[in-house]
């Protein structure tokens, strides 16, 4: 059976192959409408990832996206300050 990790967490997903595909496709077209009330931009990475479970396509998205975040993740750490927020920029020279 078809499932998702979070970490430690394990989501199922449906067994049938239409019904998984039809759910992701239904929350990326969800997400596209992310404006409104519910509906959510949460709903497009989600819909990439139950996708991504039958969908070569959609796996190698996934997974470049999974490496660059990887890579730009250190980057994104070390710029912030100890209080946890962005690091000002320094004043411009004048």
């Amino acid at each position: 059976m078809a499932d998702i990790r979070f970490g430690r967490r394990r989501v199922p997903l449906p067994r049938s192959r239409p019904v998984r595909m039809g759910v992701g496709v239904a929350l990326i077209l969800g997400g596209t409408l992310g404006f409104l009330p519910v509906l959510g931009f949460w709903m497009l990475p989600l819909g990439v990832i139950v996708l991504s479970v039958d969908s070569s396509v959609m796996r190698r998205l996934r997974r470049r996206t999974e490496v660059w975040w990887g890579r730009k993740g250190p980057t994104l750490r070390t710029s912030r300050t100890e209080t946890g927020r962005p690091a000002a920029d320094p004043p411009p020279d004048r």
